[in-house]
């Protein structure tokens, strides 16, 4: 694929180098499906109102490890997140464990606890919520036990502990709650990503322009109409094969711009100098000289929500990749 987003997306495709698993599912999935929604519209374009403050968000699933996790009424269960291999160009700014602290039963309610885990000692912490996340969902920052100093921890160890609590004479069969999962907000620095706290649909402003030094010369409104004009180019990613581990969007349409340039170049094409003496060259002195171009003058970023090769979860918010007007150049 030419697309440059088809090209950044190809070397996270399964059948690349370090793929092993299948699709991920269940809560971690559906949570991270309602943050996308959140931060993007159907087509893939950051929201003005995102809060995620970064452009990266990954989801680490918790390898349990350990016996039988209930032991009458609790329910005890060792999480480690295994955090190797991330990219250098990935920076944690915040990481917060996400777990349902209460879980409806039949005769009752399963209340649920997380407790950080040092290396040699016993469980001595117990985390407690920063934050209450929609859908019953509670979050706990644990940054300052992935972070030392400038350098981030390999792995983060915690205890799920849950307890069943409900009426005298009521029973349920033991239910194993959902494993909670890390949430790492990263800023990732590659070229082609956007920047931190980037804003969509940034417009540039042109100073010094010949559209101000020529009195009414490109607000003429007369004359030749140009075709130049943002064309669409959509782009299932069911077409590619890439739907069962590229979640959201289900479309891309990039757009591109085509046709061709007035020989008058009115001030809203936002043409820069160049271009309009370029024109004048061409219609006065010499032909062999092409007018200016058809091409795009302005971009907005996609975010896309995607399954990684470890069964991870990823959002990531990639920059220039939605033409949103032409120019001529």
């Amino acid at each position: 694929p030419t697309l440059p987003l088809l090209q950044a997306l190809q070397t996270r495709a399964p059948g690349s180098p370090g793929w092993q698993a299948g699709p991920a599912g269940g809560q971690p999935l559906r949570f991270m499906l309602n943050l996308y929604r959140r931060a993007a519209d159907r087509e893939g374009r950051p929201r003005r109102s995102r809060s995620l403050g970064t452009n990266t968000v990954r989801l680490v699933q918790a390898s349990s490890h350990g016996g039988q996790p209930w032991a009458g009424r609790w329910y005890l269960q060792a999480l480690t997140y295994h955090m190797e291999g991330q990219p250098e160009a990935e920076h944690l700014l915040r990481a917060t464990v996400v777990y349902l602290p209460s879980l409806s039963l039949a005769h009752g309610r399963l209340l649920c606890a997380l407790e950080l885990v040092m290396a040699g000692e016993p469980p001595r912490v117990l985390l407690s919520p920063t934050a209450r996340a929609r859908d019953g969902w509670a979050e706990v920052d644990v940054t300052p036990y992935l972070v030392l100093g400038n350098s981030s921890v390999g792995s983060l160890a915690l205890r799920h502990v849950c307890v069943r609590a409900g009426r005298a004479g009521g029973h349920d069969a033991p239910v194993a709650p959902g494993h909670p999962f890390l949430l790492l907000y990263l800023n990732d620095t590659q070229a082609g990503l956007a920047p931190l706290a980037a804003e969509p649909h940034r417009h540039r402003r042109d100073t010094g322009t010949l559209a101000h030094d020529l009195p009414k010369y490109l607000r003429e409104q007369g004359g030749e109409k140009s075709d130049c004009s943002l064309r669409p180019f959509p782009v299932s990613f069911a077409q590619l094969g890439w739907d069962r581990w590229i979640i959201a969007p289900h479309r891309y349409n990039p757009r591109y711009c085509k046709g061709t340039c007035p020989h008058l170049l009115r001030y809203d094409f936002h043409a820069p100098n160049h271009a309009v003496v370029q024109s004048f060259v061409h219609q006065l002195v010499d032909a062999n000289v092409p007018r200016p171009s058809c091409v795009p003058y302005r971009y907005s970023p996609i975010s896309v929500l995607m399954i990684e090769r470890n069964g991870g979860i990823l959002y990531k918010e990639y920059e220039n990749m939605i033409a949103e007007s032409c120019t001529c150049r």
